[in-house]
């Protein structure tokens, strides 16, 4: 099964191409590629004296084109995205001065493309050397749910409620050790290696499985949630951002998220390949994700690099 956003991207797709048949008696029309592509950017904060950038990395995208519906970002640095109106931020992570080729793709009727590349140079400043180290252990680590503490996986809200501070951490829900042991969440194993100054990232789990959370598992028709065969094969980029949410402000965070390309995800699927870091040390990983199709809830992890063994 691919990637499920992959997946409901498809299936919208279907269901407007069959609506559409049925309306025209199945004729759909000329298929035309989308013809003069132009792309244009600007780089956050160039001036006289920082003429690629303020070092955070970001640029402003618009792309047009003639008879497009769609457009597809390939940014160069492993990471993509969709814009149907063409405008777009991307943040670019590798640590100092870089060149990036990027790619846009104009999608038209019956999914012909015509596309158009620019090159790309941004500064980026920001960098988390230390987090990197704990991560990978210098060349390649692996890490597993902390399922035998209270918490590994956890749920509170993403916005500030009553006054008080419950957006920092699990306050709406905690989960037992070993509270999904009869789901194969536990068989995950997340390896994140160091390859030529950059690092990659690789979800495994020997029952093709992946933990899908409620709303995503009733939305395909799969029931309630727990774990379903998923494609989570392939190694991602994984990159670092500066953290910038209410939880990482008022939480004291570390201040660092990491983002993976290609979907990636750690293990517990509900929609969001970013995840603020709150705290990681040699031996522990504790993150925050907020679930993409309901921005009011924020998941929490804790992750361990000794696999914990069930009594």
């Amino acid at each position: 099964m691919k990637n499920i956003k992959y997946i409901l991207i498809t299936l919208i797709a279907t269901m407007f191409i069959f609506i559409s048949c049925q309306k025209d008696d199945y004729e759909i029309g000329a298929l035309v590629a989308p013809s003069n592509v132009n792309i244009t950017y600007e780089i956050v904060g160039v001036d006289a004296e920082n003429p690629y950038g303020d070092g955070s990395g970001i640029v402003n995208f618009v792309a047009t084109a003639d008879d497009e519906i769609t457009f597809n970002y390939v940014f160069g640095d492993g990471f993509d995205t969709i814009s149907a109106s063409g405008v777009k931020s991307h943040r670019f992570s590798k640590p100092g001065l870089n060149t990036y080729i990027v790619t846009v793709f104009a999608i038209g009727t019956g999914g012909i493309t015509s596309n158009n590349t620019v090159d790309v140079e941004v500064l980026s400043d920001f960098s988390d050397e230390e987090a990197m180290l704990f991560l990978t252990g210098g060349s390649s680590k692996s890490w597993y749910w902390a399922a035998d503490q209270l918490g590994h996986l956890g749920l509170g809200p993403n916005f500030v409620e009553d006054g008080n501070e419950n957006h920092t951490w699990p306050s709406w829900y905690q989960a037992a050790p070993w509270e999904k042991s009869e789901s194969s969440l536990y068989d995950c194993e997340f390896v994140f290696s160091l390859v030529g100054g950059n690092m990659k990232y690789e979800q495994k789990n020997p029952t093709g499985e992946a933990f899908i959370q409620g709303i995503y598992s009733a939305e395909l028709g799969l029931g309630d949630e727990g774990s379903y065969p998923f494609d989570i094969e392939g190694v991602k980029n994984a990159q670092f951002n500066p953290s910038s949410s209410i939880a990482t402000t008022n939480g004291d965070y570390r201040g660092t998220t990491i983002n993976f390309s290609d979907g990636g995800f750690m293990g517990f699927y509900a929609g969001s390949s970013s995840y603020e870091i709150i705290e990681v040390t040699e031996n522990i990983l504790r993150v925050r994700m907020v679930q993409a199709n309901n921005p009011d809830f924020a998941w929490y992890h804790i992750f361990t690099n000794v696999k914990p063994e069930q009594k």
